[in-house]
């Protein structure tokens, strides 16, 4: 069955809408409490009612941040982790971002971009959350608090240089791409044009 491409298909489901905003929003008050943890920034403190205020709201943010992590894998671990030689292709074209004159290979839901930000946001995210955990539950633990808190930052550094690229790339350089976190839907033509592969299946009734 051929999909009509000026239908709309869904390509993200609700609860799954709701969990990335939620990851994300958590994720962007983080790195700004971190921030103002970081270099002890007074404006940024204040937004948050004074820096003890701040680092209750900044743990218990971590919990959110973590509890949509873990959740998040559930939508996109598997596809993240299936690679093929059109994946290898993409990496060789560097996507089309340095060149509209390059050919793009055949891309499946997520293309290869996006596979390597989420593993690379897995990575991150555990590493803030495993020392952020050792950081409030261990304070006393001296030897432990050193190498958690250059491992906390060093993710942390890595997080908030994402965070603009993610963005911007999302929201700016793909048009389109940001209705997806806002009606989970995108025109079937759209669809055809980014993830053929992924169209493909869901025309031989292989994908849903």
């Amino acid at each position: 069955m051929r999909l009509n491409d000026r239908d709309m298909i869904r390509k993200e489901t609700t609860f799954g809408i709701v969990n990335h905003w939620t990851l994300a929003i958590s994720c962007i008050l983080l790195t700004l409490s971190g921030y103002g943890f970081l270099f002890q920034i007074q404006i940024i403190g204040t937004m948050f009612c004074g820096f003890p205020a701040m680092k209750v709201i900044h743990n218990w943010l971590g919990v959110v941040f973590t509890a949509s992590l873990v959740l998040s894998m559930v939508f996109w671990l598997k596809e993240c982790i299936t690679f093929d030689k059109d994946d290898i292709a993409w990496v060789k074209a560097a996507g089309g971002y340095l060149s509209h004159k390059v050919a793009i290979p055949p891309m499946h839901k997520l293309n290869t971009g996006q596979k390597l930000a989420y593993l690379g946001v897995l990575g991150m995210g555990f590493g803030i959350i495993a020392t952020g955990f050792v950081i409030w539950l261990f304070p006393a633990n001296q030897t432990l608090m050193i190498w958690s808190h250059f491992l906390h930052n060093l993710c942390f550094i890595g997080m908030a240089l994402f965070i603009p690229v993610h963005v911007y790339l999302g929201a700016i350089a793909n048009p389109g791409t940001m209705r997806i976190m806002i009606y989970g839907t995108v025109p079937v033509w759209w669809a055809r044009k980014k993830s053929p592969k992924w169209i493909q299946e869901v025309e031989e009734g292989r994908h849903h």
